[in-house]
């Protein structure tokens, strides 16, 4: 039950401070300093999260879509579960979490993603962290929220 506040909170937190018609600086989005929490442990998401302008599409997950993220120390490795295509979806590498700012630097990855690792093999976020619940955020240039993926911990 605990967990379920902390997510509806952080939920919350991340579609009241989307409101993308006041934004006009060129850099991320601003986030609240607030205690850093470890990102050590098991994470399966709970929610992605598409906005534009001034609406957002969630996108739940199911038995035809599923997704966790391991972190250890320093390592990453995550997995997706997508049964609607029959390609698998994976990725190991090293991670960062600092004053807001999670970076995913992959190593490697199933096919597709290896692919994707040609062009680019690290992504920066925005993130918001408490106890139980886990949000990273992609922002445009302009610092407007694209998209996010939200979990919850399992372990």
């Amino acid at each position: 039950m605990k967990k379920y506040l902390y997510l509806t909170l952080i939920l919350i937190i991340v579609f009241t401070s989307c409101n993308t018609n006041n934004k006009t600086t060129n850099s991320p989005v601003e986030i609240e300093k607030t205690e850093e929490y470890p990102l050590q442990g098991v994470w399966e998401i709970h929610s992605y999260v598409n906005y534009r302008g001034d609406t957002t599409d969630t996108i739940w997950p199911s038995n035809e879509r599923k997704q966790r993220k391991m972190f250890s120390k320093s390592k990453v490795m995550w997995s997706k579960l997508r049964t609607f295509d029959s390609l698998d979806w994976f990725g190991v590498g090293d991670y960062t979490l600092k004053d807001g700012i999670f970076t995913e630097e992959l190593d490697y990855g199933s096919k597709p993603v290896n692919k994707i690792i040609e062009t680019s093999n690290k992504w920066t976020f925005n993130a918001v962290v408490t106890e139980n619940s886990f949000s990273q955020i992609t922002v445009d240039s302009s610092g407007n929220y694209i998209y996010s993926e939200n979990y919850i911990r399992v372990d």
